[in-house]
């Protein structure tokens, strides 16, 4: 059986004798080169499974190296090796494609976990990964994101996933961590405006037993359960900021410290985030640390919202009504051809959670398996906010019409919080108790 190889690249003959060693006693092949010069001759001459390079080479950079790998070689992951605390440089090395990165003086423990990885990634190369049933749509933005997606499932790069309430981002953390290296290890998704921020510090990072009032027991943390895998954080920017902080540092440090604890944990995790707001406009207000806002957003993936992409819309809704059926046990309905032109000239503020809910309500009200336009209950909602003007002959009662809207709008901020009345109180600028005393004016349970 053939050995895999491994190319590196280092001007120190004692840091390339210790990379050497180690590969080495993971059954690798090895070549190793001074400069960017040897270490293209090498590219030339073999096929390898991994490099690993230096950032400072005599005749160039790393990133010289990880650009002409990419334009030449882009089966092959690159490893930035950098000097400790050069953050920013592994940041740029990560932003230009390199795999992932080491920090002088090199961590055997890392190194491996690195390698690992990176082999594991070079093996599942033969095929192309196939679309996933879950990401729906044949839209120019469709087609572009699962091309994103299958690039950024090669890297370990943290990804800041940004994009509308319901458009999809956690199922795009899923599909950039089963596409990748990491297919095999925990995905785990934490909803971070849902964590009491008393709790904040157990829950990332787990506690020891008596450590303070009500811990009956050792806890395992979150970022101890997705070792090896990915944490996902969804809403990031509702991290109060001391917890950014310590966020910060368990991230730069690939480490956490329970609570409690005495010594710190090494983690190898692979950080994916997403929110809803602006994360640029928070760091500009104050709200979010600027120095984790850089480690996280390292590269940014937009998802489109459902009106960039309205041509996916009778796929969409097709695909729902369906799964709709099979959970039911019944046949699927179908929608009437003004049902769907009603779709499509809608603008879904809540995206694709609020179109499956909407079908969810039509499924169970329409007969004879048909949906009607009406069954949708867009009649009046279907305008908002585009601008449109009113006409007087469809108001017979001002007072209703006011309440219609007010009740929509409310439905909308409810279905995209996942009917979580706080934060959709927030989100209309209302407080805590004038939300409920308008949930219970309208009869919304």
């Amino acid at each position: 059986m053939t050995r895999q190889r491994a190319l590196i690249v280092d001007d120190e003959p004692d840091i390339r004798e210790l990379l050497e060693i180690t590969l080495g006693r993971m059954k690798l092949d090895t070549r190793s080169a001074r400069n960017v010069k040897e270490a293209r001759e090498w590219l030339a001459r073999e096929p390898f499974d991994l490099c690993l390079t230096d950032m400072r080479l005599p005749d160039g950079t790393g990133l010289d190296l990880v650009q002409h790998i990419l334009l030449r070689h882009p089966q092959v992951p690159v490893a930035m090796i950098t000097a400790y605390g050069s953050l920013d440089t592994a940041v740029n090395a990560l932003k230009a494609g390199a795999f992932d990165f080491l920090t002088k003086p090199v961590d055997l423990t890392r190194l491996r976990e690195l390698v690992a990885t990176a082999l594991r990634l070079r093996n599942s190369d033969g095929a192309e990964m196939p679309v996933d049933s879950r990401l729906l749509g044949d839209s120019p933005p469709m087609q572009a994101l699962r091309k994103q997606i299958l690039k950024l499932a090669r890297s370990q790069a943290p990804v800041y996933i940004s994009g509308e309430s319901g458009s999809g981002k956690e199922l795009v953390a899923r599909l950039i961590h089963e596409q990748g290296a990491r297919t095999e290890q925990p995905f785990v998704p934490v909803n971070c405006g849902a964590i009491p921020s008393e709790l904040m510090e157990s829950e990332f990072f787990g506690h020891k037993k008596g450590s303070f009032t009500g811990a009956i027991e050792d806890k395992q943390g979150l970022f101890q359960a997705a070792n090896g895998g990915t944490l996902f954080l969804d809403e990031v920017a509702d991290l109060p900021l001391p917890m950014q902080v310590k966020l910060l540092r368990a991230i730069q440090e690939k480490a956490v410290r329970t609570v409690g604890g005495q010594q710190e944990i090494v983690v190898d995790v692979r950080i994916l985030c997403a929110t809803h707001k602006d994360l640029a406009a928070e760091v500009a207000a104050g709200r979010f640390r600027q120095d984790l806002y850089y480690r996280l957003n390292v590269i940014e993936l937009r998802v489109p919202p459902l009106r960039e992409r309205r041509e996916d819309i009778v796929q969409l809704a097709d695909a729902m009504l369906r799964r709709l059926a099979e959970g039911a046990g019944l046949s699927p309905a179908k929608l009437d051809p003004e049902a769907l032109e009603k779709l499509k000239s809608y603008r879904f503020p809540g995206n694709v959670r609020e179109l499956e809910n909407m079908l969810e309500r039509a499924y169970t009200l329409c007969e004879n398996d048909r949906i009607s336009a009406c069954d949708l209950r867009l009649a009046d909602a279907s305008g908002a906010g585009e601008g449109n003007e009113t006409s007087l002959a469809n108001i017979d009662n001002i007072e209703d019409y006011l309440e219609t809207i007010e009740r929509n709008l409310i439905m909308q901020a409810l279905e995209e919080t996942r009917w979580n009345r706080t934060a959709a109180a927030q989100r209309l600028g209302l407080s805590f108790r004038s939300m409920r005393y308008r949930l219970k004016k309208l009869g919304i349970d």
